[in-house]
């Protein structure tokens, strides 16, 4: 069976769609799918990192655009996709000829270029969570949490398009599945901080937290986690290496360890949400997108996480006072994890939903 992902990656887009995607490939290879990427050459990008776990990666060409520019980067794909159209189409013809199951991850694409690649493949999937334009696709996933999510997609995929929505088909990579066996009870203690803004952290929240947490009294262990993507990642080893209990980590491969050994997590939403509530881990979220908002409003309603706010509204200060509250309340701290705990459902996600869903459709 071949399978193959659109998705792309870059300083402005980030890295959480080509990571939870290559969750998703590595599910579908153990399972004897054969698996390809087709991704633009942007600043920033995880090309090299998909090759280097095993995968095809057909190159589309560099585009020239200001690539600091999160709006200029989409808005060259609305104005160009037909263009991203006309060079997938080429590798697909050239390269791939017959594709069984194509999908897509990529919010600068929707049903227009959808409707192109449509009739080269038997099944198309999405994967969103803006729900913020038409698709025309078979399968539709988005695994986040929202209060009204069992209806956002309704006026924006076909009638027949199967929705795969919820926690439950969280994309978790195998490391944290493994991980989950060994989850410790938290008592609520404070003792080890993990912060983690994402593989590029293009608005500095790696630098605000740590000037919060350089005003804490005791010598609590802070692991730093950053992507090699980030641009200032030389600039955080520096302020690491001044502090004795301060430890940075580039590009790791042990996240769920990291965040198994943590009482307390910093980052922001997204795809690393999950991550944390599928282990308990308490935490405090920046939103640093606007298709954050959403996912971390609902995800500190249920009570699972400390929502300070947008990244341009939220201080150092703020992220002090919030690690002071929850160290000198270990009981809020233990009420957190266990709501986190509930969130996502062991059972189902451990099982690779997604991925079993995929093949089910095409045998």
């Amino acid at each position: 069976m071949n399978v193959v992902f659109r998705v792309d990656s870059s300083v402005t887009i980030g890295t959480g769609h080509v990571m939870r995607c290559l969750t998703l490939a590595r599910q579908l290879k153990q399972m004897n799918a054969n698996v390809s990427f087709i991704c633009r050459d942007l600043e920033g990008n995880l090309i090299n990192f998909i090759k280097d776990h095993g995968f095809t990666v057909y190159v589309l060409q560099k585009i020239r655009i200001n690539e600091t520019d999160n709006n200029d980067t989409f808005k060259w794909y609305k104005e160009n996709w037909q263009q991203d159209v006309r060079e997938t189409l080429y590798i697909v013809e050239s390269y791939i000829h017959s594709i069984d199951f194509f999908i897509v991850d990529h919010y600068g694409l929707d049903e227009k270029w959808e409707s192109k690649l449509k009739p080269f493949t038997k099944k198309l999937m999405v994967i969103d969570d803006l729900a913020n334009r038409k698709h025309v696709c078979d399968f539709l996933l988005d695994q986040n949490l929202y209060l009204n999510y069992q209806e956002r997609y309704k006026n924006l995929v076909p009638p027949e398009c199967k929705q795969l929505l919820g926690p439950n088909y969280v994309l978790l990579r195998e490391e944290f599945i493994e991980a989950s066996r060994q989850k410790r009870i938290r008592d609520g203690e404070i003792h080890n901080i993990l912060v983690f803004f994402g593989g590029t952290d293009p608005t500095n929240e790696t630098i605000k937290a740590l000037n919060a947490l350089a005003l804490l009294e005791n010598n609590i262990k802070v692991n730093v986690v950053v992507g090699s993507s980030n641009n200032r990642k030389a600039e955080i080893r520096e302020y690491c290496d001044r502090y004795p209990n301060f430890f940075f980590h580039c590009q790791v491969s042990n996240m769920a360890e990291l965040m198994n050994e943590a009482d307390l997590a910093i980052g922001a939403g997204g795809t690393t949400t999950w991550e944390r509530c599928y282990l308990g881990l308490p935490s405090i979220t920046i939103i640093v997108a606007d298709n954050q908002i959403e996912l971390t409003d609902a995800v500190s309603k249920f009570g699972a996480t400390i929502n300070l706010g947008f990244s341009h509204e939220v201080t150092s200060d703020q992220i002090f006072e919030a690690v002071k509250d929850l160290i000198e309340h270990p009981k809020k701290v233990q009420l957190l994890s266990e709501c986190a705990s509930k969130l996502v459902n062991h059972k189902i996600v451990n099982t690779y939903p997604v991925a079993k869903a995929i093949m089910e459709e095409l045998k």
